[in-house]
């Protein structure tokens, strides 16, 4: 029940970003739903390894190639999809960077609300 919530909230958090960021475009909440389930497999199974492909990058520059590396799996997500477009990389880095503070917020939201376990 839990993931259930926390993939809906993800899914508003996504159309969220859309309203921030005129760069990227959701078609609705079942496009947002299916973005948010690609995004976190993504995260999921992608990310760790390219964050240690690229540690000596992201060592050399503080953290920051980090911000690249989400960047770049957010476009990746959004030329995959039909119904979550991303216009370009920069859109990308913007996205990824909101989007990480509104599942977090509203992560943080839920979990006051449901009480933690």
């Amino acid at each position: 029940m839990r993931l259930l919530i926390i993939w809906m909230l993800n899914g508003m958090a996504l159309i969220a970003v859309a309203n921030f960021v005129p760069g990227i475009h959701v078609d609705g909440f079942v496009a947002a739903l299916v973005a948010a389930f690609l995004l976190g497999l993504v995260n999921t199974l992608i990310r760790p390894l390219l964050l240690l492909l690229t540690l000596p990058v992201t060592l050399l520059t503080l953290g920051l190639f980090i911000f690249v590396i989400n960047g770049t799996l957010f476009w990746l997500v959004g030329s995959v999809l039909r119904g979550f477009i991303v216009d370009s990389f920069w859109h990308g880095v913007l996205g990824a960077v909101l989007y990480s503070i509104f599942t977090w917020a509203l992560s943080a939201a839920a979990q006051q609300l449901l009480g933690k376990k």
